[in-house]
């Protein structure tokens, strides 16, 4: 699912932020790296923004920054800040956001005195609840322009490399590279496709979007090999800034990166009707996602405009999809008393007269553990047939308590094997409802 189709496809009224010098190295270093969490195939870094911590989405699909999220607790000051107007998509109206200069951004060490940053600060577009972990913004081209930039799914690390021709030539030497063509700060790779048997395997443009959970997104319209191969269904695909987008999944006979073969990858295509806008720019045919791109030690070099690859570990991990057909979100925080009992050291009284053991002390540790409801319910999918709805509020998970879950755990589960079942218990409007179904592949 692309959990957010970035409103950053922003044109923002024409101002760039050319001046930024990006992220530099401290002195004697030529080596920084990041420790990073990975959730639903998104990496999520911690950034300090002008001395306070905060945790950033990291998508080659954007090219500014922006900030939507701060706690109550998350007092930051910005300097420099312009209101300017945002033009909707969809059907929403225009509205303000704020752009701020001149703010010092570091991650473990690496700092850019000079960040430019958009405050949209509007719940709307908060991706919190989709991803179950805090998320302040997202940080895209101003991360990776000036340097070596790898990504290591397998470590979850990054590391920020300085530009030498030792550096160079072990990429060369070890990995293969993709030539990249970078417009808005955006890369573009040429890669190849072949939608249905009786089509050629077709040499398309595609964006490299590791803000997408996704394998692959075809856009159906932008040439005659793109056909919606059979089976396939109609799913929810992500949140866009204009509302809900919904396409085909499916799966195509296959899709060639460099030297690298999947057969049968899991594609979506977009209903272009949908409220999201893709760029038409560079011609593009599609986006590239981190579920292709987790299969990879991926390093960036935007100065030079290529790619290396070297496939890792997860290479040849199935391609699996939602089964359930239903979508499941954060939805707040409550509060879980556990007991805690201390049992008697006394030799002869471990147990009363009744056979009960017995404890000197009970103490109760209250904790916050997160709430999940369903958010949406695919039509015809084996959830809905069982019976659930959206905004059910989900209590247990076979028979588990649901906030003993994380999102990602949640989500792998629904994923996992078809003819699998799942039991939920639900509350629907003050009733308690126990309903199972059966994982079911459509494709």
């Amino acid at each position: 699912m692309r959990i957010f189709i970035y409103f950053l496809l922003f044109i923002f009224l024409g101002q760039a932020s050319f001046a930024q010098t990006g992220f530099q190295f401290p002195k004697s270093k030529n080596k920084v790296t990041i420790p990073f969490q990975l959730i639903n195939n998104l990496v999520i870094i911690p950034v300090n923004v002008n001395g306070v911590r905060l945790n950033f989405l990291l998508d080659t699909g954007v090219e500014d920054t922006v900030l939507f999220s701060l706690e109550a607790t998350n007092q930051i000051q910005f300097e420099n800040v312009e209101q300017i107007k945002i033009q909707g998509f969809g059907n929403n109206e225009p509205f303000y956001a704020y752009k701020s200069n001149n703010n010092v951004l570091s991650v473990n060490g690496m700092v850019d005195n000079n960040h430019a940053l958009y405050l949209v600060l509007n719940q709307e577009i908060n991706i919190s609840t989709q991803i179950g972990t805090p998320i302040n913004g997202i940080l895209g081209y101003h991360f990776f322009k000036n340097h070596f930039i790898s990504t290591n799914y397998q470590t979850k690390k990054i590391q920020f490399i300085k530009k030498s021709d030792k550096a160079e030539k072990k990429f060369v030497k070890r990995y293969k590279s993709i030539p990249m063509q970078l417009y808005k700060g955006k890369p573009y790779i040429k890669a190849q496709a072949k939608t249905v048997d009786y089509l050629p395997n077709s040499n398309f443009n595609f964006l490299i979007d590791s803000g997408n959970s996704d394998a692959i997104w075809l856009l159906k319209d932008s040439d005659k090999n793109i056909v919606i191969s059979e089976p396939n269904f109609t799913d929810f695909l992500g949140k866009g800034f204009g509302g809900d987008v919904y396409g085909k999944r499916a799966r195509i006979e296959s899709f060639q990166l460099g030297e690298y073969v999947f057969l049968n990858p899991l594609v979506s295509f977009p209903d272009l009707n949908s409220n999201v806008i893709f760029d038409s720019v560079m011609n593009r045919n599609g986006t590239i996602g981190s579920e292709i791109l987790k299969r990879f030690t991926l390093v960036f070099d935007y100065e030079e405009e290529r790619m290396f690859i070297k496939k890792n570990k997860l290479f040849s991990e199935p391609f699996n999809f939602n089964m359930s057909g239903i979508e499941i979100e954060h939805q707040g925080l409550q509060w879980i008393s556990n007991e805690l009992r201390e049992l008697t050291l006394g030799q002869n009284n471990f147990f009363n007269a009744n056979g009960d053991r017995v404890f000197d002390k009970v103490k109760y540790q209250m904790e916050l553990k997160p709430i999940y409801i369903i958010s949406n319910v695919r039509e015809d999918s084996p959830a809905e047939k069982a019976g659930l709805k959206k905004e059910d509020i989900i209590l247990k998970i076979n028979r588990r308590d649901a906030f003993n879950y994380k999102l990602q755990d949640i989500n792998s589960l629904l994923k996992s094997e078809e003819g699998k079942t799942i039991t939920l218990e639900v509350e629907r409007k003050g009733r308690i409802l126990v309903i199972s179904f059966e994982l079911k592949s459509k494709i």
